[in-house]
C-alpha cells in the first residue's frame, strides 16, 4: 500500500494545481490569467482592422507550436512504449546503480504505462487546442470589417465568439504543456519514491513561480508611461 503514496501525491497535487491556476480565487493573479486579456485586447484590436494579415500570420504561428507539440507527444508515448519493453534490461540496469531503489518487473511496467499516460493526455490537449485554433482562425475571418454593414451587436457577438473559442484554446494547449512539464517530474519516480516526490515538487515549484513570480507576468503588469505635457513657449516680457 506504501508503494501507491507517492503516486498518490502525484496526481492529488497535479488536480490541486490545476485548481489553484484555473478556479482558485488566487487565478486572477497569474500569467495566464493577465494573458486572457491580452487575447482578448488582440481580437478586439483585430476586429477594427480591415487588413488582418498580422493576425492570420500570429494564427499559424499558434498552430504550429500547437502542432509541434501534438507531435512531439505522439513520439514520447513512442518511447514510453520502447521503454514498456525494455523491463529487463532497466532492472539488470538498476541493479549496477546504488541510488536506485528495487523494484520488480510488473512495478516497471505500471510506472512506464503512467508516463504512457501522461503522454496520451497531453496529446489530446494539444490535438483538441490545434483544432480549436483552428475554428478560431475561421471565427477571425467571419468577424464583419468596419465597412460592413453588420449591426455594432453583431460585430460584438463575432468578436465574443472569437474571444472565447481563443481562450478556450489557449487553456486546451496549457494544460497539455503542462502534463509535459509533470512528465519530467514523473522519471524521478523510476528511482525512487523519495526522488519522485522530490523532482514533482521541483516541478511544481517551477510551473507555481512562471504563473505568479516571473519576469513575463511583471511585463504584463508594467503601468503604461505617464503622458507627458508638452512645454508651451514661455512668452516674452
Amino acid at each position: 500500500m506504501s508503494n501507491f503514496i507517492a503516486p498518490g501525491l502525484f496526481i492529488l497535487s497535479w488536480f490541486a494545481y490545476g485548481w489553484l491556476v484555473e478556479r482558485s480565487p488566487w487565478r486572477d493573479r497569474t500569467l495566464s490569467h493577465f494573458m486572457e486579456h491580452e487575447r482578448r485586447a488582440w481580437i478586439e484590436t483585430m476586429a477594427s482592422r480591415d487588413l488582418r494579415m498580422i493576425d492570420t500570420s500570429i494564427m499559424l504561428g499558434l498552430q504550429n507550436g500547437t502542432g509541434f507539440f501534438a507531435s512531439t507527444s505522439l513520439l514520447a508515448i513512442g518511447a514510453a512504449f520502447t521503454l514498456l519493453n525494455s523491463t529487463e534490461r532497466f532492472l539488470a540496469l538498476s541493479d549496477h546503480l546504488p541510488f536506485m531503489m528495487a523494484t520488480s518487473a510488473s512495478w516497471f511496467e505500471l510506472k512506464a504505462i503512467g508516463l504512457l499516460l501522461i503522454y496520451a493526455y497531453a496529446f489530446l490537449k494539444f490535438g483538441w487546442s490545434y483544432r480549436l485554433f483552428n475554428y478560431t482562425s475561421i471565427l477571425i475571418g467571419a468577424v464583419p470589417m468596419n465597412s460592413n454593414e453588420a449591426t455594432p451587436e453583431q460585430r460584438c457577438h463575432a468578436i465574443e465568439k472569437c474571444i472565447g473559442m481563443n481562450l478556450a484554446a489557449a487553456r486546451e494547449f496549457t494544460r497539455g504543456q503542462r502534463a509535459f512539464f509533470l512528465a519530467i517530474g514523473y522519471l524521478g519516480w523510476f528511482l525512487g519514491d523519495v526522488l519522485f516526490i522530490a523532482s514533482s515538487l521541483l516541478i511544481y515549484g517551477m510551473m507555481a513561480a512562471r504563473q505568479f513570480a516571473s519576469p513575463a507576468r511583471t511585463a504584463l503588469l508594467m503601468p503604461p508611461p505617464a503622458r507627458v505635457r508638452p512645454k508651451t513657449p514661455e512668452t516674452a516680457d
